[in-house]
C-alpha cells in the first residue's frame, strides 16, 4: 500500500485558526541552549538516594488516609523495557532482547510490586489516566498485554471515560493487534516514526516503510481510537532541511491528532547506543534550527496548534481544547488533559508523584527483582518537597501548560508576596520581554506567541536549583 498522495489540505476547523508567528531563525540559535523539559519541578536529576522506599511507603499511607486526596483521580504509568532490537538514537532505559519469556517473568514482578504499593495505597482507587511506555510496549503478546490489564483492572477502578494510551513500535504491530489494543480499552496510540526517509531509517537502525505507519493510522481511527499520536525526531544522522520537508509533508498528509517533535540530542558519553552514530552523519547546528523552523511553518500551514515545548495538536483535538480552555496539565508523560494528579510507577525506572514527593524506581531487572524478592518497594531515589518547590513548581507548571502567572492567585495560594519573593526573577524577565517572549505588567506575566516556543526559557528563570549552579550541560537542549 502506497501512502496518499502528498496534499496539505487543513481541517475546516483549522481554516479560522490565527496564523503562528514567524520564528526568527537567529532567536532560535539564541536559546538552542540546554534546559528542563520540566515534566517536574524540580526536575528529576535533583532527586537524592536519602529518600527510600520507607519515605515513599509513607506517602502512599498518607494519601490512603486522607479523604480528599483518596476521593482524586490517580494516573498510572507502566514502563516495559524490552526491545527486540536496538535504535541507534535512543536514551531511554531499555533492554535488548529477542527472548520475549523475560516480558513474562517481568509481569510477575509487577504483579508482586503492584500488591505492595496497593498494600499501603489501598486497593480500588480511582484510575482516569493509563500509559504504557517503554522500551517497546507491544514487545508484550497479546495474552501478556491482557494479563497487564486485568490485573491493573483488579487493583484499580478505571474510569470510563478516561485516558487510557500506549506507545506503539509500528513494527511489531498489525491490524489484529491494534483491534486487540482497543479491546483491552485503550483509546489513544502513540506511533514511534522518527523519521520516514529510508537513508536515515537505515542511518539509525530502525526501518519501517511509510506505507506501514499510514495503513496502522487508517486502521487506528476505523477502530475509533480517540487520538493518535506521532513522535519525530530532527538532527538525526543523514537528515538535511529537504529531506526532513518530504517526511513534514507526508506526517501533514497523515494528520494525526497529535505530533510530537523532538530534537536529537547527541551524548554517546552517556548512552552507549549513541556511539554508533557518527559525528559527520549529524546536520550542523545551523541546519537543525532550520529543520525546526520548517516544521513549525509546516504544522501550521497544515492547521495544527502549537501545544507548548514540542508538541502539536489539531484544533479539535482535547489537548488543543484544553490549552484554550486554560485546562492543560503536565506530567512526566508531557502535556496533559486531565487534572492535575498523582501518578502511581510501576516497573525498573519508573518515576511516579505522590503528595509533595517524587520518587524513582531501581534502573536494572537484577536490582528490581532483588529488592521485590526482598518484600521491599523497588525505589531507589526520590524527593520530599519543600514549601518553596511547592511554590516554583506552581509557577513552572503555570507557564508551561497556560502561558501566565497570575501574581495575586499565586500569593493568595502560597501565603507569599509574589513581587518580593520573586524580585529577581521578574528583573531576569524583562530581558525576555524585550527580545518579545513574555509581557509583563503590576498583576501578570504572559508568555507571547512567540515565546510559546521559547517556553522552557521562560520557566528555567523560576528554576531556584538551575539559577543556582548553572550545571545545564546535563539536559538536553531547549532547540
Amino acid at each position: 500500500m502506497k501512502p496518499p498522495s502528498l496534499r496539505l489540505v487543513p481541517s475546516v476547523s483549522a481554516v479560522s485558526a490565527p496564523p503562528s508567528p514567524v520564528i526568527d531563525a537567529a532567536l532560535l540559535r539564541r536559546f538552542d541552549v540546554p534546559g528542563p523539559r520540566y515534566t517536574s519541578y524540580p526536575t528529576a536529576d535533583r532527586f537524592v538516594e536519602a529518600f527510600g522506599d520507607s519515605d515513599y511507603a509513607q506517602a502512599l499511607r498518607q494519601r490512603r488516609d486522607h479523604a480528599a486526596a483518596r476521593a482524586l483521580p490517580l494516573s498510572l504509568y507502566v514502563h516495559l523495557p524490552f526491545c527486540e532490537s536496538l535504535c541507534y538514537y535512543c536514551a531511554c532505559n531499555k533492554i535488548i532482547t529477542r527472548h520475549h519469556d523475560k516480558a513474562r517473568r517481568y509481569l510477575d514482578y509487577l504483579a508482586l510490586e503492584l500488591r505492595l504499593q496497593t498494600a499501603h495505597l489501598g486497593e480500588g482507587m480511582p484510575v482516569s489516566q493509563l500509559h504504557l511506555g517503554g522500551g517497546t510496549p507491544t514487545f508484550l503478546s497479546d495474552e501478556e498485554l491482557a494479563q497487564l490489564m486485568q490485573m491493573l483492572r483488579g487493583a484499580f477502578n478505571f474510569a470510563p471515560n478516561g485516558e487510557y494510551s500506549i506507545e506503539v513500535d509500528p513494527r511489531t504491530i498489525s491490524k489484529a493487534r491494534l483491534a486487540h489494543l482497543a479491546a483491552l480499552g485503550f483509546n489513544r496510540l502513540s506511533f514511534g516514526v522518527q523519521d520516514f526517509d529510508p537513508a536515515v531509517q537505515k542511518a539509525v537502525h530502525r526501518i519501517q516503510p511509510a506505507a506501514q505507519v499510514f495503513e496502522l493510522v487508517a486502521e487506528a481511527r476505523r477502530l475509533g481510537f480517540a487520538s493518535v499520536n506521532v513522535d519525530l525526531i530532527y538532527g538525526l544522522p543523514r537528515q538535511s532541511a529537504e529531506s526532513f520537508d518530504r517526511t513534514l509533508a507526508q506526517v501533514c498528509e497523515l494528520r494525526p491528532d497529535r505530533i510530537a517533535l523532538y530534537a536529537y540530542a547527541h551524548l554517546p558519553a552517556r548512552f552507549k547506543p549513541q556511539r554508533r552514530i557518527l559525528d559527520a552523519d549529524l546536520p550542523p547546528a545551523g541546519v537543525k534550527v532550520e529543520m525546526l523552523s520548517r516544521s513549525i511553518a509546516a504544522f501550521g500551514r497544515a492547521g495544527y496548534a502549537y501545544i507548548g515545548m514540542d508538541h502539536f495538536a489539531l484544533p479539535e483535538d482535547t489537548l488543543a481544547v484544553a490549552k484554550r480552555q486554560g485546562r492543560l496539565h503536565r506530567n512526566f508523560q508531557g502535556y496533559s488533559t486531565q487534572p492535575d494528579c498523582d501518578i502511581i510507577a510501576l516497573g525498573v525506572s519508573a518515576i511516579g508523584r505522590v503528595g509533595a514527593t517524587y520518587s524513582q524506581n531501581v534502573k536494572t531487572l537484577d536490582e528490581y527483582y532483588d529488592l521485590l524478592d526482598q518484600g521491599r518497594l523497588p525505589v531507589v531515589r526520590g524527593l520530599a518537597l519543600t514549601r518553596d518547590d511547592v511554590l516554583r513548581r506552581t509557577v513552572i507548571m503555570a507557564l508551561m501548560c497556560q502561558g501566565r502567572v497570575d501574581f495575586e492567585a499565586i500569593s493568595l495560594a502560597h501565603l507569599v508576596d509574589f513581587q518580593k519573593y520573586f524580585a529577581a526573577e521578574l528583573q531576569a524577565l524583562e530581558g525576555l520581554q524585550a527580545q518579545g517572549l513574555v509581557r509583563l505588567s503590576a498583576r501578570e506575566v504572559q508568555v507571547t506567541p512567540m515565546g510559546w516556543f521559547f517556553v522552557r526559557a521562560v520557566a528555567m528563570v523560576f528554576d531556584r536549583y538551575l539559577q543556582a549552579d548553572q550545571a545545564r550541560s546535563r539536559f538536553s537542549r531547549i532547540i
